[in-house]
């Protein structure tokens, strides 16, 4: 058995025939998400989501959620849908993580009952698009494109800006508890396989596209 953390929930084993989560270890990540103050981060510095469905928090705790789960695609958020027992405890424990703002306005961001616990993938795809400029030049097929960086794009760097920073300036963590005077930057090109048309074959012979991540 684990003690309680700062969510108040504890594992331990269960002979019951109830709800098994394949992804029980997510939920110790919002343990963390509270302690270095990921939430409020997000809340004051990511404001695409609008004033219906999905909240901003939820939207980008989802996509955590999805990566450290091992998804390789905006698709596989519906593995996390359907996992029963991670749904359930998510579910339960969604509003410690929530604001009392953000509990009150929930109801009202919703035309309908809410019937998933977390974003849909074409909810997240929306989402995600509301970020670039629609505005801006297409790309070019054959050739590599750097986006403009927007006031919408700017909220989720500033975000990792805050964890970063000395707490008595931002109310960062991380240099709070291994300071640092030199940060390394890492860059790689991810590929992403996908079936679209005019999408080009990569240097492995499938066709994808070639984001660059830091």
């Amino acid at each position: 058995m684990l003690p309680d953390g700062v969510q108040g929930f504890q594992y331990a084993a269960d002979r019951s025939r109830g709800e098994v989560a394949s992804f029980a270890g997510l939920p110790l990540y919002l343990d963390l998400v509270q302690a270095i103050g990921l939430g409020s981060a997000i809340r004051q510095r990511v404001r695409v989501g609008g004033a219906q469905c999905w909240l901003d928090i939820q939207m980008v705790l989802a996509l955590i959620f999805l990566d450290l789960a091992g998804g390789d695609c905006i698709e596989d958020l519906e593995r996390l849908e359907t996992d029963s027992g991670f749904a359930a405890i998510l579910g339960a424990i969604e509003r410690a993580v929530l604001s009392a703002a953000e509990r009150r306005l929930l109801k009202k961001r919703w035309q309908r009952s809410r019937e998933r616990t977390m974003a849909s993938p074409s909810a997240a795809s929306a989402w995600s698009e509301r970020f670039p400029d629609p505005a801006a030049p297409k790309a070019v097929a054959g050739t590599a494109v750097i986006p403009d960086v927007t006031v919408a794009l700017q909220g989720p760097w500033r975000v990792s800006q805050a964890l970063l920073v000395d707490r008595a300036r931002e109310g960062g963590c991380i240099q709070t508890h291994q300071p640092a005077t030199v940060a390394t930057l890492n860059m790689d090109a991810t590929l992403i396989e996908t079936h679209k048309r005019d999408a080009l074959h990569c240097y492995k012979g499938f066709k994808a596209y070639q984001p660059l991540n830091y």
